[in-house]
C-alpha cells in the first residue's frame, strides 16, 4: 500500500532548507584600521538594511544588501506512516493501521529551488522559496493477520516505485550574530508544496542553526566559510488524497495476490474459530483468550473486507481510484550537516551541503548573486 504523491511532498519539503550565509562582519585589529576608519566616513549607498548607514560607520562591513540563488539538492529519506486509511472508488474507507505494515518506504527526491532574498536589518535576513521537484518513491508494505495462537503472518504485500512532479512556495527568515570570532545562523522557514493528487498543499516547519567560521584569502573580497550544524523538519501530519489504483498497484501480479490473500484470511478465520469452539466455556471467558479471540477476528474481518474491495476495484481497474487517509511523519526529526562556501567577491558565491546521520542523507550545490538595494 502506497500514498506516493504524499510522500514526494513530505520529502521536497526537506528540501527548503537553503539560506545564503553572508553576514554582517565587525572590521577589527591594527591592520584593518584603515577600512574601518573608511568604513566610519562612507555614506551607506543602500536604502537595505535599515539601520545599515548607522552600523556601517560602528565599523560593520555589511553585505550587499538582496540576492538571488539557485540551488540544486538531492536527498534520500525515510518516512513513517500510521492512521492508515484506504477506500476504492469513492466506498467506504477502511482502517488498516493494525493489519497494515510498512517496511523502509523511502522518498529520493532532486530539487531545483529560486530563493530571493533582502536583509531587512543587519542582523535578520528574510527570504520567498519557489521550486520545482522530481520525486521516486520507493514502497514496500505487507498485510498481516493473525491465527488462533496469535502469531501474525504476511498474507499479501505490495512494493512499488513512482515518479511525480512538485511545486513549492514558502518564505523564512535568518538570525545571524557574530560568536567568538565565527558566526551562528538560526534559519527557519515554512513552505507550501502542491502535488495534484493531494487535496490541499503539504506545510511544513523547518529549522536549521548552523555554527561556522569565515577565512579571508589573499584578495579581500574573497572567502570561504565553513559551518557544522543540523537540520530539524516538521510536517503537517494528516493528510488525505485521491490517486488512480494503477498508481499503487503493479497490475500483472495483483490479483494473483489478492486471491491468495482472501484465501489464507479464509483458512484462518476457520483455524480461530475451531480454536474458540474447542474452550471450555471457563476458557472463553478467560480475559486472556477474549482479547486474543477479539483481536483475530477484528483483524481477520478487517483484511477480509479490504482484501474483497480491492478485488472489486481490479475487475474495473483502469477505472478505479484510491482515496486515502493518513499521518505521516520523518522517520528522524534531525539530522547533522556540514557546509561550506567559496565567495569568489561581494557579489557571487558557491555552496556545497551534505547532511547525513539518521535515516536522511542528502546534498546540496548553489550559486549566489548578491547586489545593493
Amino acid at each position: 500500500m502506497k500514498c506516493n504523491s504524499l510522500i514526494s511532498a513530505l520529502l521536497f519539503l526537506y528540501s527548503l532548507q537553503i539560506s545564503a550565509q553572508v553576514y554582517t562582519e565587525k572590521v577589527v585589529g591594527k591592520k584593518n584600521e584603515v577600512l574601518k576608519d573608511s568604513l566610519k566616513i562612507a555614506n551607506y549607498p543602500y536604502a537595505l538594511p535599515i539601520w545599515g548607514e548607522k552600523v556601517a560607520q560602528k565599523g560593520y562591513k555589511l553585505p550587499y544588501s538582496a540576492g538571488l540563488s539557485i540551488n540544486y539538492f538531492w536527498q534520500d529519506s525515510e518516512i513513517v506512516i500510521n492512521d492508515l486509511e484506504v477506500g476504492f472508488n469513492n466506498g467506504p474507507l477502511y482502517n488498516l493501521d493494525e493489519i497494515v505494515r510498512f517496511d523502509k518506504s523511502s522518498v529520493e527526491a532532486g530539487a531545483l529551488t529560486i530563493r530571493p532574498d533582502i536583509w531587512l536589518l543587519p542582523f535578520l535576513n528574510i527570504y520567498g522559496i519557489f521550486g520545482k521537484a522530481n520525486t521516486a518513491t520507493k514502497i514496500n508494505a505487507g498485510i498481516y493477520i493473525p491465527d488462533a495462537d496469535n502469531n501474525w503472518s504476511e498474507v499479501a504485500n505490495f512494493s512499488t516505485k513512482a515518479n511525480f512532479n512538485a511545486t513549492t512556495f514558502g518564505f523564512g527568515m535568518t538570525p545571524t550574530v557574530g560568536i567568538g570570532g565565527g558566526w551562528l545562523a538560526l534559519d527557519m522557514n515554512m513552505a507550501w508544496t502542491d502535488i495534484s493528487s493531494l487535496d490541499k498543499p503539504a506545510f511544513s516547519y523547518v529549522f536549521g542553526p548552523r555554527l561556522g567560521k569565515t577565512f579571508k584569502l589573499h584578495d579581500p573580497e574573497k572567502n570561504i566559510a565553513v559551518w557544522v550544524g543540523a537540520f530539524r523538519v516538521h510536517i503537517n501530519g494528516d493528510t488525505n488524497g485521491n490517486i488512480p489504483l494503477s498508481d499503487i498497484f503493479d497490475l500483472t501480479n495483483a490479483q494473483t495476490k489478492v486471491d491468495n490473500g482472501l484465501e489464507k484470511v479464509s483458512e484462518n478465520q476457520q483455524k480461530v474459530d475451531t480454536w474458540w469452539a474447542g474452550l471450555t466455556p471457563t476458557e472463553q471467558k478467560n480475559p486472556a483468550n477474549v482479547v486474543k479471540h477479539n483481536t483475530a477476528n477484528r483483524a481477520l474481518e478487517s483484511a477480509g473486507n479490504f482484501l474483497a474491495t480491492l478485488d472489486g476495484a481490479l475487475s474495473t481497474a483502469d477505472n478505479s481510484s484510491v482515496q486515502y487517509s493518513l499521518h505521516k511523519k520523518p522517520k528522524d526529526m534531525w539530522n547533522f550537516i556540514i557546509g561550506s562556501q567559496f565567495q569568489y567577491n561581494k557579489h557571487i558565491m558557491f555552496r556545497v551541503e551534505a547532511g547525513f546521520l539518521g535515516s536522511r542523507t542528502q546534498a546540496l550545490g548553489g550559486i549566489q548573486y548578491r547586489f545593493g538595494l
